[in-house]
């Protein structure tokens, strides 16, 4: 909220400094100047102490103050995690002339605060508004706001509820005794809404195991392990790099499940602000916070009970709602943000993550205890790299699925272009060679019926110099070796040869060679060459 906040007052900071004759200015928590600007719209770098000694002052008590003296008036109100104060002088200002340069002023101030934009009279009355689209907005004109005519009668700015938007919050500013101006935050809101709406739906998985495509060894014994532990009630951890298919595999051990009759919710912890995670997980109570729907919402937890709740990138919570979290699980119950009612369900966990959560726990970013509470039950999604064999079923899966939505007719992908699928590292998995085929589709004739190599994306098959020259310096001999050890060695050298390219860099050797820089880390492990690498890096 604090930040849409502030480029909202940013925006109309110096149509409030000209039409009010007074200095405007924002501070934030620590009673530092975030913006301000004077009568002239000029910006002001040098405020007198009292502007900044009543901010702190409303700061402190959480509300709206104000100090007058002959000089005029001071006043602060508190709007998210700033702070908006206005220095009005006492000169006379002409009403008739300050009314005009506000239905001027009106529909910009409307466009950039994102919500409506009002004047109102003594009485509180609304003369005139303006929506967020520029027009005039004719429903509530002429109707009496509490707020404003209170805001009239003690001349001081009132923070609200919005009249018209429900669960929007609008500022009441006095600009003289007979004129105010009002704007509230109507389009912030209405997102905000759009994604608890988004979530509120309670959702049904779509996929079953038999939809996740591959034959290799590696892929069944996956899907064996998936299924197996699918008629439990025990927490998934399901761990695999981006695009290996971690939701296709939450959606299939529900769907094997008992519960597969119930809701199957799905949260991406990493898609929402972190202010908003714990209000759409746990739901929320009427008032619990600005914007806050009137009769509050239910969480995704509440609307998960009975089913499953899969909460995608688990290792983008923050500690605090990890917390929350953890309690959940715990004990089985749940208390909306703002509530204090206790509300029992039975809900089964699955999360993934494509970050090694042990290293998080190391840099204190995850709760070691959340961990193992979720982590009962781990399933590790194989890359495509490690499942090559399965790239020809999945391109051939896809070209049909795009037959179908593009209207096109190919029933045969060059052998050519085969080869390039397969022999791409595929740093993106399956989502990457999904865009892949789908680009490729897009560069299909609607009378060809074979996808070749041309069709690709370029990068496909331009290798670099780096990858060209590491090619040649990794053979071993195997003549002695048996698989396994050949294997083993060769991959050791890549490593070696990739970090004396990268000049011991982590991140860069990790880029050379496709992969993370927890694999990285995970592999020199394994290699024994973590001691050797970070010498060498010295």
């Amino acid at each position: 909220m604090g930040k849409s906040y502030l480029k909202m007052l940013m925006a109309i900071l110096p149509v409030i400094a000209e039409t009010g004759l007074c200095c405007a200015a924002i501070i934030n928590a620590d009673g530092q100047t975030v913006y301000a600007v004077g009568q002239e719209g000029r910006e002001l770098f040098n405020l007198e102490a009292g502007m900044y000694q009543l901010g702190q002052t409303a700061i402190q008590k959480g509300g709206p103050v104000s100090l007058t003296d002959e000089r005029g008036t001071v006043w602060a109100v508190p709007i998210g995690e700033y702070v908006l104060v206005c220095d009005k002088k006492a000169d006379a200002f002409n009403d008739n002339k300050l009314q005009a340069v506000l239905r001027k002023a009106l529909p910009m101030i409307a466009q950039v605060a994102g919500g409506e934009a009002v004047i109102f009279n003594k009485q509180g009355e609304r003369v005139l508004c303006y929506n967020l689209s520029g027009s005039e907005e004719l429903q509530y004109k002429g109707k009496v706001s509490k707020k404003a005519l209170e805001a009239m009668k003690t001349q001081q700015p009132v923070l609200g509820r919005s009249y018209s938007v429900n669960g929007a919050t609008a500022v009441r500013i006095p600009l003289t005794e007979h004129i105010g101006l009002g704007f509230n935050n109507e389009n912030v809101t209405t997102r905000q809404h759009r994604l608890y709406e988004k979530i509120k739906i309670p959702q049904q998985a779509k996929y079953t195991f038999g939809d996740i495509i591959g034959s290799s060894q590696v892929l069944a014994k996956t899907k064996s392990i998936a299924h197996f532990v699918a008629t439990g009630n025990s927490s998934i951890l399901i761990s695999g790099e981006t695009g290996t298919g971690k939701e296709l595999f939450a959606q299939s051990i529900h769907s094997a499940s008992e519960r597969s009759k119930q809701p199957f919710v799905a949260m991406n912890c990493g898609a929402l602000p972190a202010t908003l995670i714990e209000s759409n997980l746990f739901g929320y109570e009427e008032g619990a916070f600005t914007g806050a729907k009137r009769g509050g919402n239910s969480g995704a937890f509440e609307q998960a009970n009975g089913g499953t709740i899969f909460l995608d990138e688990i290792s983008e919570m923050e500690i605090g709602s990890q917390t929350r979290l953890l309690r959940v699980l715990q004990e089985k119950e749940v208390v909306r943000v703002g509530g204090v009612n206790v509300k029992k369900i039975d809900v089964r966990i699955i999360a993934s993550t494509n970050k090694d959560l042990t290293k998080l726990i190391a840099e204190g970013k995850f709760r070691q205890d959340l961990y193992y509470r979720l982590n009962v039950v781990e399933i590790k999604i194989p890359p495509l790299r490690e499942r090559q064999e399965d790239i020809d079923l999945l391109a051939r899966h896809f070209v049909k699925r795009y037959n179908e939505s593009f209207g096109k007719n190919v029933d045969h992908i060059d052998p050519k272009a085969l080869k390039i699928l397969k022999t791409y590292y595929w740093p993106g998995n399956v989502r990457e060679l999904q865009n892949c085929v789908e680009h490729s589709m897009n560069m299909i004739r609607f009378q060809d019926a074979v996808l070749l190599g041309n069709h690709l994306p370029t990068y496909l098959s331009k290798r670099s110099k780096a990858e060209k020259d590491t090619e040649t310096e990794f053979l071993v001999p195997v003549d002695e070796l048996n698989l396994t050890e050949a294997v083993r060695k060769t991959e050791k050298t890549v490593l070696q040869n990739a970090l004396k390219k990268a000049k011991y860099k982590r991140t860069v050797a990790a880029k050379l060679l496709g992969i993370s820089t927890v694999t990285l880390w995970r592999k020199l492990a394994e290699h024994d060459l973590l001691e050797k690498e970070e010498l060498a890096a010295k």
